[in-house]
């Protein structure tokens, strides 16, 4: 797979209006976003749960937009993490009259593809687009869909727990046997796990509720948190069986050690917006057309620490792994 690396852009001054009303089981928005007098689109917006990486990821698109010059009237939905409402969002958006949509993280993704065939579609925070049976390949997607992945490098996250606690043998993951994109971290962890000597302990779970749980029925020296909805969405209750049970915790993406996972290494969920964003405007354009445009992804990986994670759950972070971190990364 070709990788394409992110482009920064300076984010320019924003004039940005939200409406939020509630709609069914999700949560609408509206607004318009006023660039330099370019023209006005309709975009709709499905989102399948709040988090800060997805809530990132749509932010930088959104800015793309609008540095790109763009009056955008969003439509933006909120699943609350029921795949049904998804679903339902999808059909609602292939009847209406948009010009572009935008699904952020694979359950959406795979709802609007299905629903949608007229309308360029566009997904972002989606960890592998041809197992979900969004494109045909990354290199030529081949229907009205494409976008930017953000599979994670599972080897060396994992191989942050040797790092972290050398005599660590036993890694547990909780997931949602409903997401597609957890499934394949799962098996990714699986082969990772192979050659840094660890063994992976497995607890599904199907709706956030039930996180808790799947986590205390582990016994286990780590926890690796994958970039699975349902359960980023309930992070804190995976973080209280840790720091009780002193289990170093590693996530898969930057914001889950902000809130309180110990490290990883990460990619910027609001560059990768903002790439999905610079995509849509292409699109917009008339330059180029979902089918033929690549699945992009991120290359620009960081280090995120938590010392006080850290000293909750009983763990020692190296002072080489402190020192290879940039210093807005590590939190306190």
């Amino acid at each position: 797979m070709k990788l394409l690396q992110t482009t920064r852009v300076a984010a320019l001054t924003l004039a940005t209006a939200l409406l939020v009303t509630a709609c069914g089981g999700g949560t609408a928005v509206d607004d318009e976003t006023s660039g330099t007098g370019g023209e006005t689109v309709k975009i709709g917006i499905t989102q399948i749960v709040t988090h800060p990486s997805l809530d990132a990821s749509r932010d930088g698109f959104k800015a793309a937009l609008a540095d790109a010059g763009y009056t955008v009237e969003y439509d933006e939905q909120n699943a609350q993490g029921d795949q049904s409402t998804a679903a339902s969002i999808a059909g609602t958006f292939a009847s209406a009259d948009l010009d572009l949509i935008l699904a952020i993280a694979t359950p959406t993704a795979q709802s609007v593809v299905q629903a949608v065939t007229d309308t360029p579609i566009l997904f972002t925070a989606v960890t592998d687009p041809v197992s979900a049976d969004l494109v045909e390949s990354l290199e030529a997607p081949g229907g009205n869909a494409t976008g930017t992945s953000d599979a994670n490098p599972v080897k060396e996250q994992l191989a942050l727990i040797k790092r972290l606690d050398p005599e660590a043998k036993t890694v547990g993951i909780v997931y949602s046997s409903g997401e597609v994109n957890s499934e394949v971290q799962v098996e990714w962890a699986k082969e990772a796990a192979v050659e840094l000597g660890l063994e992976i302990k497995e607890a599904a779970v199907s709706t956030s509720a039930e996180v808790q749980q799947a986590a205390e029925s582990l016994d286990v020296d780590a926890f690796y948190v994958p970039t699975d909805n349902n359960v980023v969405s309930a992070l804190e209750s995976i973080i209280q069986v840790a720091e009780t049970k002193k289990i170093l915790t590693i996530a898969a993406e930057g914001d889950s050690v902000a809130r309180g996972t110990v490290a990883t290494y990460g990619i910027s969920y609001y560059d990768l917006g903002y790439q999905t964003g610079e995509m849509a405007v292409k699109i917009l354009k008339g330059e180029a057309e979902p089918a033929s445009m690549p699945v992009e992804t991120q290359t620009d990986l960081q280090l995120y620490l938590n010392k006080g994670a850290a000293a909750r759950m009983g763990v020692t972070i190296p002072e080489d792994l402190l020192a290879e971190a940039d210093p807005a990364n590590i939190t306190e």
